[in-house]
Order: C-alpha cells, then sequence, then structure tokens
C-alpha cells in the first residue's frame, strides 16, 4: 500500500485514487496502468505537448466566444495552456506513446492537466471540477477525434520547422566545405569504377544540394500538415459544437501558432483520413534515403587508412577496435546511417497503420505519431552530431586524389571527340594491359602534340567548371 497522498476521482468505470500532487486525473492514470508497452512516453516529444496545449488555448478561446464558458474559466485555461507551451508540466505527461483508444487517453491528459493547473490559477484545489471540468470545459465542442489529430499535425508541423533548421546547418557545412576543397582534382566513379575527373569540391557540393531538394520537399508539405479538423467533433458532424465554432477554433490556433493553420473543406472526410501521416513520413523516408547514400559515400571515400580510397579524412572520435591498435572506425556516419534505416522502417508502419483506417476513423493514429515524433528527434540529433562531429572536421588527401586521377585510364573518356571511340577504347584497353599510363602512350605514339594534350587532357578542364551554362 503507497505511503503517497492521494485524492480520489470518478470516472465511467468508478473511483480511482490518484497521486495528489499530480496534475493528471483519473483516466490519464487508467491510461498509465494499461500501457506498458514501449517505455517511450509523451514527455519526450516536447513539440506534441505544446501542440495539444495549443489547440486547447483555441478552443477555449472559440467556446468562450461561443458563449460557451465564463471569462474566468478561460482566463485558467489559457494559463495553463501557456505553461505547457513555455515548457513547464511536461512531466505529467508520463502515457506510453504506443495506447489503444485512438488518443483518447493523451488527449484526457491534456484536459486534467489543465483543468487542474487551471483550478490552481483560479484559486481552487486540483480535483474541484465543478470550477473547471476536463470534460465540460477543457474539452468543450471537442472530441479526441479532431483535438487529437489536430495537435498531431500542429505537434508535427513545429517538429518539422526545427528538424529542417538542423538539415539546412548540415546543408551549410557540405558547401562550406565545397568551397574549400573547390581546386583539389580527384577521379569520378561510377558503379565503383573509374570515370572521369571532377573535384572534390564538386562531390561535397552534390552531398549538400541532394539534401537540400529533401528540404524543399518537407517545406512543401508542411502545407499538408496545416489543415485540421477542428469542429468536427466525434466523426465530422459537428455533434455538440456551436455554431461558427470551427472557423474560430481554426483561426485562433493559426494565431497561437504563427502558421497557415486552415479548416479542412469535408470534416467527415478529414476526420477518417490520415494520409497526411503518409505524405509527410513519405518525404522523411526520401530524406534518409539521401542522407544515408551520403553517408555510405563518406565512409567509402575515408576508407584505409591504408588499403582504402582515403580522399579524404574523418575527424577520429574514438579507439575503434578492441583488439586491433590503432584502427579508428567512421562511427558518425554509421550511426546516422543507423537513424536512416529506422526512419524507413517506421515509414512502413504508418504506411500500414493509415491503410488500416475503417469507417469514420482511424484508430492506429497513435503509433503513426510515435513513428513521426521518432524520426523527426532522431533527424534532427543526426543531423547536428553529423555536421560538429564529422562534416565541420573532415580533411582532404590531395595528393591521393591526383594520384589517382594521373593513374586512371578515365581520362582517355575526353579523347572521344579527337580520335573517335574506337581508337580511345584501343589506348584504353593497351593502358588496362601493361599498366601504363594513357599520356605515356599517347607521346610514345605521337597521337597528340604536347599543345593538344594541355587543352584535350587536362583534367581539371573535363570537370566542367568554368564552362558556360
Amino acid at each position: 500500500m503507497s505511503d503517497h497522498p492521494t485524492r480520489l476521482e470518478r470516472d465511467l468505470l468508478g473511483e480511482k485514487a490518484v497521486p495528489a500532487d499530480a496534475y493528471y486525473g483519473v483516466q490519464t492514470a487508467r491510461g498509465l496502468d494499461n500501457f506498458h508497452i514501449s517505455g517511450v512516453e509523451l514527455q519526450l516529444y516536447p513539440d506534441f505537448i505544446k501542440a495539444l496545449a495549443m489547440v486547447k488555448m483555441a478552443a477555449a478561446r472559440a467556446n468562450h466566444e461561443c458563449g460557451q464558458f465564463s471569462a474566468d474559466i478561460i482566463k485558467g485555461i489559457e494559463g495553463a495552456c501557456r505553461e505547457l507551451i513555455d515548457g513547464k508540466l511536461h512531466d505529467q505527461f508520463r502515457l506510453d506513446v504506443f495506447q489503444g483508444g485512438a488518443g483518447t487517453s493523451t488527449n484526457m491528459n491534456a484536459n486534467e492537466v489543465i483543468a487542474n493547473r487551471a483550478l490552481e490559477l483560479m484559486g481552487h484545489r486540483k480535483g474541484e471540477y465543478k470550477h473547471c471540468d476536463p470534460h465540460d470545459h477543457v474539452n468543450a465542442s471537442q472530441s479526441t477525434n479532431d483535438a487529437y489529430p489536430t495537435a498531431l499535425h500542429v505537434g508535427m508541423a513545429l517538429g518539422n520547422v526545427r528538424m529542417v533548421a538542423e538539415i539546412n546547418q548540415l546543408i551549410g557545412s557540405f558547401k562550406a566545405k565545397a568551397l574549400e576543397f573547390d581546386k583539389i582534382l580527384k577521379m569520378g566513379r561510377t558503379q565503383l569504377q573509374d570515370a572521369v575527373p571532377m573535384t572534390l569540391g564538386q562531390e561535397f557540393r552534390a552531398f549538400g544540394e541532394t539534401l537540400a531538394g529533401e528540404v524543399r520537399a518537407l517545406d512543401a508539405v508542411q502545407r499538408v500538415l496545416c489543415e485540421v479538423n477542428m469542429g468536427a467533433t466525434a466523426i465530422g458532424t459537428g455533434l455538440n459544437a456551436p455554431v461558427g465554432y470551427g472557423p474560430k477554433c481554426t483561426a485562433h490556433l493559426a494565431t497561437i501558432t504563427g502558421m497557415p493553420v486552415y479548416l479542412a473543406d469535408d470534416l467527415i472526410e478529414a476526420t477518417q483520413d490520415t494520409q497526411s501521416y503518409v505524405l509527410y513520413s513519405s518525404c522523411m523516408k526520401s530524406l534518409a534515403i539521401k542522407l544515408s547514400k551520403v553517408c555510405n559515400d563518406l565512409r567509402l571515400l575515408s576508407s584505409g587508412p591504408r588499403c582504402g580510397l582515403r580522399e579524404i579524412n574523418l575527424p577520429p572520435k574514438q579507439p575503434g577496435s578492441s583488439i586491433m591498435p590503432g584502427k579508428v572506425n567512421p562511427v558518425i556516419p554509421e550511426v546516422v546511417n543507423m537513424v536512416c534505416f529506422r526512419v524507413i522502417g517506421s515509414d512502413q508502419t504508418v504506411t500500414m497503420a493509415a491503410e488500416a483506417g475503417q469507417l469514420q476513423l482511424n484508430v492506429f493514429e497513435p503509433v503513426m505519431a510515435a513513428c513521426i515524433f521518432e524520426a523527426q528527434t532522431m533527424f534532427i540529433n543526426a543531423a547536428r552530431t553529423l555536421q560538429v562531429h564529422c562534416i565541420d572536421g573532415i580533411t582532404a588527401n590531395p595528393e591521393v586524389c591526383r594520384h589517382y586521377v594521373e593513374y586512371s585510364i578515365g581520362t582517355v573518356t575526353a579523347l572521344n571527340p579527337v580520335i573517335g571511340y574506337d581508337r580511345s577504347t584501343e589506348l584504353a584497353a593497351e593502358a588496362q594491359k601493361t599498366g601504363r599510363g594513357i599520356l605515356e602512350i599517347i607521346r610514345e605514339r605521337k597521337i597528340l602534340t604536347e599543345q593538344q594534350i594541355a587543352e584535350v587532357l587536362d583534367p581539371m578542364a573535363m570537370t566542367g567548371q568554368g564552362r558556360p551554362a
């Protein structure tokens, strides 16, 4: 038997003791008893908790305008919501992110915490719900089926802003390295075979641009997240919501969030639809694919240090082996690869959960939310880690890069317009067979003059830098 003081609260299933100092109430307490699944608690995703508070604040303002409750109640609710938005009381959101009930436990967690904090701000004690009730006031004109997905949309949009900012910082680091390595000549490779010359700067510029393309997609899908179904209540018919409440609530939410939040055209369709999660998760999967490919390349380019490509050096972060002295592994790209694998797998979960919706509601929104908020959190951390602990500290080995160019037969490609493909192929075959350089054979056979060699086979000219667009 617990020695901690409790208070009794009642719901449909009867009375239940709740810790006296807890801001959550009886329905949250039941969720805490029922859902011991992942060990990941709602409080780990602050954007979502802030979004819940923003939705409840917008709803309170709309309800007050519609004459649903007094100025005293809205003042208390707004004060409690403001504290949650400012990062306070997040420790009261201890529910597992995996939960049945289509998010009802999470919605009630927010309702109860806001109601009990509002009661304190109004001069009352926790649990004195006749003055401010979790259902009748904080949840007025709402259902879990509109408040919860709206909070998910807003929370994901808030997280997307933070994630994009971190990815942009990473892109900036790639661009800085592109400038630093702009004059370092190296061989490009296709299918892991020698291709034609390029610069290391071009390679790093491409790394940045491939991620920039994903940022543009994430910015575009932000609008999809800004569509909400407030006023839909249970299934989209607006039962129990006063006339004009939905548009008023949506307008207040846009003001509170500072984002272009807008009301869906068809609330019945919007209440059952989860395609926004699918689209957003798909964009994150695409980012994961691109970022993982970049990390693969970084590991390959830095392989060695004596028996690999070793065109670049990753900053050494920790000893790489418990048995092999002197070994240092590319641990930062490796961990980012793992994040990407996880995000790609989570996208499949989102896809299956979205497909499993039935009739007027998809009950699997909590697992979609868990996947997406986890992915955002990992991407934010991974992008910062990759930038600070890897990209910013990369150095080049120019002499190694040039060595590969000088001994590669890839430069023979530039001879195609001059001596033709067949003759160029003969030169390449001879160089490959004898181990001699292309230039050596050309000079020996007097195929080109020195001036022609300088003009046609200048590796830096082959990179295309300075060529008119």
